[in-house]
């Protein structure tokens, strides 16, 4: 539904289908005994049930290829400014295991991808999907050349959280305007704190009003302001940014798709507008 809605409102866009993430890759980030458990189908009923999928060879498909479109946007940003995997945002995924629908963690893994080929070495994951990112802070926790940014519910899943580099936990209810200024703070902390090339942004649509599992109570407003928030941050800063979905879990699903629809409509008026800067 987010591809048909892209490919009819928004023009000037590239569609790339997203490459298939090789073992090899992933265990930039996953154990290779946890990668040859979900790719032959050997993950006990528990695991599975962590996860929330069923086993099946389209699962481990799906999972590959959406860790690899968020590869991909992160190529295409540092060379175009500012790219999109319509999928994506994984990251509930553990080094040795899955749970939260999130079977690999996308952003771990493009990171140390990207550092892997030289493109940079030190990448900034903005998490604001409504969820905190513990696979992503469990992942990355003694990597000093990944920042990890989670700014969530502090009442909602998981409910034994990580420790990120930066955790802003929120309140119930926050809604728009302490939203933003907490974002606003947190991403000044990090500049205060660090120094990226790339960031890789997880626009989470669950912090919206209308989603089941949100609470936060933003307006489509409120996340319209909130991506370009962060997407202007990084202009000034002159760093490209790749996005992922993240959540989202509306009431109605054209709810969801609206949001991730806004995202995009913004972020490509930030890749064809110029840095009056620049």
């Amino acid at each position: 539904m987010l591809r048909d809605s892209v490919q009819q409102s928004i023009h000037g866009i590239e569609f790339l289908e997203a490459p298939c993430a090789t073992d090899g890759v992933l265990a930039l980030a996953h154990h290779p005994a946890y990668i040859d458990a979900v790719s032959r189908g050997l993950l006990s009923a528990g695991e599975q049930k962590a996860i929330g999928f069923p086993w099946s060879p389209q699962m481990v498909e799906r999972s590959r290829r959406s860790t690899g479109a968020t590869i991909g946007a992160c190529r295409a940003a540092l060379n175009e400014g500012v790219a999109v995997n319509l999928a994506g945002g994984t990251h509930h995924a553990y080094a040795d295991h899955g749970e939260g629908f999130c079977i690999f963690n996308d952003a771990a893994v493009a990171s140390r991808l990207m550092q892997a080929e030289r493109h940079v070495q030190r990448v900034a994951i903005i998490d604001l999907d409504v969820h905190q990112g513990n696979g992503t802070a469990s992942i990355l926790a003694h990597d000093e050349s990944v920042f990890t940014l989670s700014l969530h519910g502090e009442h909602n899943y998981p409910f034994s959280k990580e420790r990120s580099d930066l955790d802003v936990a929120l309140p119930d209810g926050t809604g728009d305007d302490a939203y933003l200024a907490a974002l606003d703070e947190a991403l000044s902390t990090l500049f205060q704190r660090f120094d990226p090339q790339l960031f890789i942004y997880l626009a989470g649509a669950d912090p919206h009003e209308n989603d089941r599992l949100g609470r936060l109570k933003l307006t489509l407003a409120g996340l319209a302001a909130r991506d370009r928030l962060v997407l202007e941050t990084a202009r000034r800063r002159r760093l490209p940014v790749a996005i992922a979905m993240a959540g989202g879990y509306g009431r109605d699903i054209d709810g969801t798709v609206a949001v991730h629809l806004q995202t995009i409509r913004i972020a490509a008026e930030f890749a064809h507008t110029p840095d009056p800067r620049a």
